[in-house]
This record gives C-alpha cells, sequence and structure tokens, in this order.
C-alpha cells in the first residue's frame, strides 16, 4: 500500500476535520477519504425531479423556492416557516415538495421565492404529501466558495453530491476534499492498473482520475474517471479471486476414484427413479473432479427441488467408496436433523445404524452432530468422525469446533452457501489432513456477474430442470389496505385445504411481541417507514399471538394447529415437525425456520403474513415448500401496505415468476446490491464502490479476462506491486468474508 494512501487525515486536513469525518464517516486515512467517490453529479442549471426524490432516504436536491410563509406555532414557543420548493415540472403534487423550518430565521431571510438552492435532508412523508423537515441548504445564485468564475461556465459545472449523513451535508464533505486534493501528493501514487491496460482503454492517470472525479470541470471529465476507477476495482477484486483459485488449484488433494462395486453402484441400482438429464450431467462433472488429485471446489445451484441432495449424496458415496469421509454442513439444526433422516431413508439398506458400528463392505454409517445433542451422543458422534467410522457425519457449524477432527475427511458438502463465509469453508478445509474437495449447494439462483464476481474461486454448475412429480405453485398478493374483508377469507380458504386431507403453514416474521422479527442474515431488512406504516407503528404478527388467534378462529374451529420458532426447545422442535409430518398437526405456524429443506409432501397452502418484511429470496425459498408431493400448491402473500408503496414492489415479483434466476436479477435492482462483498448485504452502501454488478457485466467480464492473464503469468503478483497492494488493501480484514454472499 502506499505510504501516502496510509498517512493519517489529520497530517493532511488538520485535526479539527479529520475529527468531525472520522466521527460521521468513520474514515481516518487520507486513502480511505480519497476513495470516498460521490454517489452521483447534479447540474446547477437543472432541478431535480420531485417525483423520483426516496422516501426516507437522506437526499441531496436542487429545486427552486415558490413560496415562503412564517406563522407563529400553536403548541409551544417559536416559529415555523413554511417553504414550498419545486422542480418547475408545472403540476401539482408531482413537482412540489414542503419544506419547514423551526424557528427558521435564516430559511424566512434567505429563501425568496424564484431563488435556487440546494437542500440535504430526509424525506418523509406528512399528512399524505412528501416533506423535508429543517434540512440543510446552499444558495447557488451566488457560490461563495467560486468567486472569479464566469456565470456560464460556473452553471455547467457539476456539482459532486457524496453519500451524506443526517449531520454532515454533501456539500461540507466536499469542501474537506477540495483541502485534501490540495494538500495530498497525488504524483506520487502507485498505479494498481499495470500499465499495459492503462495504455489499451486509454485510461487517465491516477492523479487525474481523483482530481477529476472530485472536481469535475464538465460532466466529461468525471465520467473519464469513473470509468477508469471502476475498471480499477473490477481488476483488483477479479484478480484476488483468480489468485485464490490459482492457490487452491495448486494444492494436493487425495483423489478419490470412482469404485466398480462398491455403495455408489449398489444405491444407483437401488433408486426407485431414473436421474433427469441435468442430474446425471452434474453427477459426471463431479465424478470426474473427485477423481482429480487437486481439489474440486465448485457451487451447484439449483431451484428448491430440482434434486441437488441426490447429486450431493452420490459424490459422497463415490468418496466414501474410496476411503474417506463426506461432511455435509447445514445452516440450522432443524435443516441438519432432516438431512440426517432423508439421507438416512435414501439410502436404505446401504445406512448402517450407528448402533452396529464399523464399516460393512455394504454399508455406511451416517452420524448427526449439533450443538444441542445430549453429551453423551455428542461425544460418541465425535469419536466416530475421529475414527473413521463414520462415513458422511451431518451438521451445523458445531462441525467446525476445534474439539471436532475427522479420520480422512475427503469431502465437504456445504448447503446453503449465504450463511456460511469462506473462513467457516477454510475452518473445515483445515479439519483434512490434505485439502478436501467443496462442493457448495445453493437454492437461492444467482445471476451470472455476481457468481463471477462473489464465488470466482468457485466453479459453476447449475440443475435446471424440476423432476417430476413437482406441482406449479400459484402466487396472490393479498393486499389487506384495499380489502380489509380478505382477513378472514384466509382462514376459510385454510379449511377448504384441510377438509381436502392437505395442511398449511403460516409464516410470521416475529416469534412474539417483544421481539423484533426473525430475520435471515442477508436480507433485506425493512426500513424505517416500513415499520412506521402512515398511523405510527404497525404491529407485525407474530408465531405467538397468530397461534392464539387461530385457536379463536371460526373457521379452523377443532384444527390442530402448532407454533415452531428458533426459541423452541430442540426436542420440541423435533416433535412439532413429526406431528406436522404425520399429518397430526394440520396448520403449522412458524417463523422462516421451515425456510429451507423442509419437506412436508401433504401441505399445499402457505401464507405469509407481513409478507413485505421478507426479501424476495427469502419468499421464494419460502414458497418452495408448498407443491412437492405431485399436489399444486398456492402461497398468499399478505400485506398491509398501500398499493403503491415500495415494499410491495418485491411482493408483485414474486407473484409475477417462479423463475429463481429473474427473480435474483430483480432482487438485486430492487435492494441496490447492498454490500455483496461485506457484512451488511442490502440496501445503503456497497463495498463495491462504483462496480454495479448487473449493470457493468462487461467490465466485469474484461477484467476478469485480463485477470487471469495476469495471475497465470505471475501467481505471486511479483512484477505488479501496485495491483499486489490494492488487492491487500481491498480485502482487509473485515472484508476477508467477502466470498459469502449469495
Amino acid at each position: 500500500m502506499h505510504a501516502e494512501l496510509e498517512l493519517g487525515l489529520e497530517r493532511r486536513i488538520g485535526k479539527r476535520s479529520a475529527a468531525v469525518i472520522e466521527k460521521h464517516l468513520g474514515i481516518t486515512t487520507v486513502g480511505g477519504l480519497l476513495n470516498y467517490f460521490p454517489r452521483r453529479y447534479l447540474s446547477r442549471g437543472e432541478l431535480t425531479p420531485i417525483s423520483e426524490v426516496p422516501l426516507d432516504e437522506e437526499v441531496t436536491l436542487i429545486a427552486r423556492v415558490v413560496s415562503n410563509s412564517t406563522r407563529p406555532m400553536r403548541a409551544r414557543r417559536g416559529s415555523l416557516t413554511d417553504v414550498v420548493i419545486s422542480d418547475d415540472a408545472g403540476g401539482r403534487l408531482p413537482g412540489t415538495l414542503k419544506v419547514s423550518f423551526f424557528n427558521g430565521f435564516r430559511a424566512k431571510a434567505e429563501l425568496q421565492p424564484g431563488r435556487r438552492a440546494m437542500f440535504s435532508g430526509k424525506v418523509t412523508r406528512y399528512g399524505g404529501s412528501l416533506g423535508l423537515t429543517n434540512p440543510d441548504f446552499l444558495l447557488l445564485d451566488e457560490d461563495p466558495d467560486t468567486p472569479g468564475i464566469d456565470p456560464e461556465k460556473l452553471a455547467a459545472m457539476p456539482i459532486p453530491v457524496y453519500p451524506a449523513t443526517a449531520k454532515l451535508t454533501s456539500w461540507s464533505i466536499q469542501k474537506v476534499i477540495s483541502t485534501l486534493l490540495d494538500t495530498v501528493e497525488l504524483e506520487t501514487l502507485g498505479d494498481p492498473l499495470p500499465a499495459e491496460i492503462a495504455a489499451r482503454e486509454k485510461f487517465l492517470p491516477v492523479a487525474d482520475a481523483y482530481r477529476l472525479i472530485h472536481a469535475p470541470q464538465t460532466p466529461a471529465d468525471f465520467q473519464r474517471a469513473r470509468d477508469r476507477f471502476r475498471y480499477q476495482e473490477a481488476l483488483v477484486l477479479q484478480s484476488a479471486l483468480a489468485r485464490r483459485r490459482a492457490q487452491l488449484a495448486a494444492e494436493e488433494a487425495t483423489a478419490r476414484r470412482p469404485a466398480l462395486d462398491g455403495l455408489l453402484p449398489a444405491f444407483d441400482r437401488q433408486l426407485p427413479f431414473t436421474l433427469t438429464a441435468g442430474q446425471a450431467a452434474v453427477g459426471k462433472t463431479l465424478s470426474d473432479e473427485l477423481a482429480q488429485d487437486s481439489p474440486m471446489n465448485r457451487l451447484l445451484q439449483g431451484e428448491v427441488g430440482s434434486g441437488k441432495t441426490i447429486v450431493a449424496l452420490r459424490a459422497m458415496l463415490q468418496v466414501v467408496d474410496a476411503g474417506g469421509q463426506a461432511a455435509l454442513l447445514a445452516p440450522t439444526e432443524v435443516l441438519a436433523a432432516q438431512h440426517y433422516e432423508s439421507i438416512r431413508r435414501t439410502l436404505g439398506p446401504l445406512s448402517r445404524d450407528g448402533m452396529l458400528g464399523g464399516f460393512g463392505p455394504d454399508a455406511v454409517q451416517v452420524t448427526l452432530l449439533t450443538g444441542s445433542m445430549p453429551t453423551a451422543a455428542r461425544r460418541q458422534a465425535m469419536l466416530d468422525a475421529a475414527s473413521g467410522t463414520a462415513g458422511i457425519v451431518i451438521g451445523t457449524h458445531a462441525l467446525l469446533s476445534e474439539n471436532v477432527s475427522f479420520y480422512d475427511l475427503g469431502l465437504i458438502v456445504v448447503d446453503e452457501q449465504h450463511r456460511f463465509g469462506v473462513e467457516q469453508r477454510d475452518a473445515l478445509r483445515a479439519k483434512a489432513s490434505k485439502p478436501p474437495h467443496l462442493l457448495v449447494m445453493t437454492a437461492t439462483p444467482i445471476p451470472r456477474t455476481v457468481a463471477m464476481t462473489v464465488f470466482g474461486d468457485l466453479e459453476t454448475s447449475v440443475l435446471d430442470e424440476l423432476p417430476a412429480g413437482r406441482a406449479p405453485i400459484s402466487t396472490h398478493v393479498v393486499g389487506l389496505a384495499e380489502h380489509p374483508g380478505w382477513a378472514t377469507r384466509i382462514w376459510s380458504r385454510s379449511r377448504e385445504e384441510i377438509d381436502a386431507g392437505h395442511q398449511v403453514y403460516v409464516v410470521c416474521p416475529k416469534i412474539g411481541a417483544d421481539d423484533d422479527g426473525d430475520f435471515t442474515p442477508g436480507e433485506a431488512e425493512p426500513s424505517a417507514a416500513d415499520l412506521e406504516g402512515e398511523n405510527g407503528s404497525r404491529e407485525l404478527a407474530s408465531v405467538t399471538g397468530v397461534v392464539e388467534h387461530l385457536q379463536d378462529e371460526p373457521a379452523l374451529a377443532g384444527v390442530a394447529v402448532a407454533p415452531l420458532h428458533g426459541r423452541q426447545d430442540p426436542v420440541l422442535k423435533s416433535e412439532t415437525m413429526a406431528s406436522f409430518t404425520a399429518n397430526q398437526t394440520k396448520v403449522l405456524v412458524s417463523t422462516t425456520v421451515i425456510e429451507v429443506g423442509v419437506d412436508v409432501h401433504n401441505a399445499t397452502l402457505m401464507v405469509i403474513l407481513d409478507a413485505d418484511r421478507f426479501g424476495i429470496s427469502q419468499l421464494h425459498q419460502l414458497r418452495g415448500r408448498v407443491g412437492r408431493g405431485g399436489l399444486p400448491g398456492t402461497c398468499l402473500l399478505v400485506t398491509t401496505l398501500e398499493p403503491g408503496h415500495p415494499s410491495r414492489r418485491r411482493l408483485d415479483a414474486v407473484a409475477a415468476t417462479t423463475d429463481g434466476f429473474e427473480l435474483s436479477q430483480e432482487d438485486l435492482k430492487l435492494r441496490r446490491e447492498g454490500d455483496i462483498l461485506g457484512a451488511s448485504q442490502s440496501g445503503g452502501r456497497s463495498t463495491l464502490k462504483l462496480l454495479r454488478v448487473l449493470e457493468h457485466e462487461d467490465v466485469i467480464a474484461r477484467a476478469r479476462q485480463d485477470a487471469q492473464r495476469i495471475v497465470a503469468a505471475d501467481p505471486s503478483l511479483a512484477g505488479q506491486p501496485g495491483l499486489a497492494a490494492a488487492i491487500d488493501e481491498y480485502l482487509n480484514p473485515e472484508k476477508e468474508a467477502f466470498l459469502e454472499r449469495g
């Protein structure tokens, strides 16, 4: 990393400014602030379309003052100045915004009708219309910062808009950065881009790019600077992935070749169905890669119910046949226990009961290991894993704890990738004497560009056909705001399914009244506006509340209803699931613990209450729980939000298609990508500064080719010190988790 970029900010902009930047933006170095790029640029001559201003977000906009009036406040001392601003688009509501100032003496004096100003604040909704309360503002008619520039040139100069906070406006950030540009030795900075790429793409030199992205004279300036940094970002990221991939490929694994007369051929002979063409093709790929002496690193994507588990089980049996062990890592205990039951059921007579111990020539011992097992059982499971008695070990991240060891771990299968980061994969890898083969499975389809960016260390396979017996699922948005009467219809509809001999899932965002929601990490968490609704905070459906309500619901009189959620005792959870599977419980009211892998063929209806509180991929996963036994499934997305509310767009998207790939694209668009490379996964700031995964597919693909070429020729990047330093900076410890996003 270049020394200048690592310098503390106070050395270049003074203690006071540095303290303000650290407090509000968390940035402490010269490099951190130089790379704090504007989010967009406003033209002084244009007004911001008010109809496009997002609710409940910090915005910076340019508008013209239409009117200004001041009145005394009724309830307390002081005055209220109301300023109406317009984008000059004409019309009533779309073009105007009401701005209110408490005791706003400066606003009263300066914001006269006809003046043009830049406003910065949080957009709220009050009495049915959008507004800003006590925003900061800057008059644009005379600009004290730029004396002596002719007015025409000034009107054309783009104004950078930075991601601001409630206490630090965009123009304050701009001021500090312009001081920084004057004091930093930009010409001494190293260039992460190899010279031949910079020449081929005709990129600006680094110093010029920094100046023009922060202080452009014309729109063409910031576009050229952005192009450079965007490509640089893509190349650094892709080189990091290519380097990791090369390191993994150079490791030596134990080849696990297929046996002619082992468990796998016996398993294939007893399968009651034929593998789909896709399953057979992916199976062949895995088999060939397991037989190599470099480790397999593969991501297997497949829609809910596309038969990923069978494909993974066949790979595990090949490894066991070759004398190794396989570990299956599941995200929750419920899911681990289900995998354990379903794999033993699928193996039938080929599964050796743990009671007998030891490998038989024609059977494999399958062992379950989770954190909540009784001590004696857990100790026995650990012993079986360490001695090699257990051929297949299934567990949660309890498998990662340091006192768990394996006799000869040959294959790790990770279920539901988005719950396991690269560190967890590496912790499991370390349990093998030689690097094990790795298969990562996900039921959330990932757009190609995201896979390229986030799982660049894994090869990708896709299962895109559903096996026979999967029935279509119809999904409907149930809007209670416009149809309050539908609230009772949901339960009579549920009764119809039960009377036809079927079962119903009811999913809630919360467990109890005192709880803020049972969210999966990485899903789009709702915004304050979602919570507030129009009339203060809205009460969300909770498992305990809904179970109480359903016991008094006339339509469900005499129906067995049971709750299921993450805080229950594991034994109770297992009993509840068993009772639902056996068709004794007819209605299961649960949180998202049933999201993945729960397989009850007789369930045909899913009711998701406050569905707007869940992300697209979660809703898609949840509805995949019905329609599994050849019976058509129905999913009702129940919401109390108004039809035009932005969060209803997610529901409409899910109702419109069952194609997971289409939904994952839509999800990325709606979530603004979020931080697919870091800890916070939705909305807000992305670790990707200028790269947008869906928009810049061509840039990513080009950078990927360059990165593969560079790393192939120079695996340690000794000849590319600038690029190597940029990778180390990009993948600082907090971002080492960057491969974990799904």
